[in-house]
């Protein structure tokens, strides 16, 4: 089930909030997975008419129209004030490693991580040698998929059944660790099935109720999409 969207929680989560700078595209569907999974998000872009566009599909964001070139305006946004910033800029190529570098050397700045989106491996080396943690590139559905990862840092997969269901591969919640499926009782405290758990390369296919959960297993869990997503997260 995994794929090259593994991503570390380490790295994942921030308690400081996420930027997205530039709202194409990518941008919008990163700033929207992370809106519905309730993280505190701002989202910038030197377009009026590329903001007024996102407002209208997501009416409670904040968002701004910036010059993600000059530091001083993105420091006066509020940019540099949190922990996470995905650029999502895709041209001119200039715009996206300048708006890099300002967020991961500008004085002052809290930003840990800086995930930018490129359009080819020259861009994406120059990109990492600005400072960049992590280069994706660009599609609508991989927007979706960073936003998911950036608010669930124990997720490894996820399978939708449909628009309302799916499956998900995640990493035992700390909470989790040393407890029983029985202890848990996932189906009656958060309406989830668990259809496997154990370590990755040697999974148990529907667990007996006393399978105890360690450290290094995962979890392979079915139900409602905004149910799964109540479960810990770390």
């Amino acid at each position: 089930m995994r794929e090259w969207w593994q991503w570390s929680a380490r790295q994942a989560t921030d308690e400081l909030g996420f930027a997205v700078v530039g709202v194409g595209r990518f941008g919008t569907a990163v700033c929207r997975e992370l809106i519905s999974n309730d993280a505190d998000v701002l989202a910038i872009d030197s377009s009026e008419r590329a903001i007024e566009e996102l407002r209208q599909v997501e009416p409670s964001i904040e968002a701004r129209v910036v010059d993600c070139t000059d530091e001083e305006s993105m420091r006066a946004a509020g940019v540099l004030e949190m922990g996470t910033v995905v650029v999502g800029i895709s041209e001119p190529i200039e715009a996206s490693i300048t708006t890099t570098l300002i967020a991961k050397d500008s004085e002052g700045s809290r930003v840990r991580q800086v995930i930018a989106r490129a359009t080819s491996d020259l861009h994406e080396k120059m990109l990492k040698r600005v400072g960049a943690d992590r280069v994706v590139f660009p599609s609508r559905q991989q927007g979706e998929r960073l936003g998911l990862e950036l608010v669930r840092p124990n997720l490894i997969e996820r399978l939708e059944l449909d628009n309302k269901t799916c499956i998900d591969e995640i990493k035992v919640p700390e909470i989790f660790v040393g407890r029983s499926l029985r202890d848990l009782n996932l189906r009656k405290n958060y309406l989830v099935n668990v259809l496997a758990a154990g370590p990755i390369k040697g999974l148990t296919v529907n667990p007996p109720a006393r399978f105890v959960l360690k450290k290094s297993h995962v979890l392979v869990v079915m139900g409602l999409i905004e149910d799964i997503q109540k479960l810990p997260k770390t």
